[in-house]
């Protein structure tokens, strides 16, 4: 059985009735795959899944978007604290693509602190 936080969760994925974030490694690098919508209900669960990661100490931190059906604003303060927060020990790279996730990045100029990939193996990629 997997270790779980104090709500009960599974720290190696979480879910809410409106999405799920997994966690995976993969060669040295964890990826946190986001499905459904990544606001003020999912962002919290993905805060601690990013928290989880950097204790694992990876080369490489990726934030894969490609399975969200929205992008809210807590979403992407998530984004920016896992990419400068206390506990950013490795570079983060985010998948984002189409207008659901890369649009509001844009708008809000995040794409010019975030290292945006349009594809998980592009962001895996040395």
């Amino acid at each position: 059985m997997g270790e779980r936080d104090v709500t009960g969760d599974s720290l190696d994925d979480a879910a809410s009735s409106a999405g799920s974030v997994a966690l995976e490694n993969r060669d040295g690098a964890v990826v946190l795959r986001v499905d459904g919508a990544l606001d003020l209900a999912l962002a919290p669960k993905l805060r601690r899944l990013a928290e989880r990661a950097a204790r694992l100490g990876p080369s490489l931190l990726v934030i894969d978007l490609t399975g969200v059906t929205f992008l809210a604003s807590a979403g992407m303060a998530e984004l920016v604290r896992a990419h400068r927060g206390p506990t950013a020990s490795a570079p983060l790279r985010v998948v984002a693509a189409g207008r659901i996730t890369l649009r509001p990045l844009q708008l809000t100029r995040l794409v010019d602190e975030l290292a945006i990939y349009p594809s998980l193996s592009e962001a895996l990629a040395p």
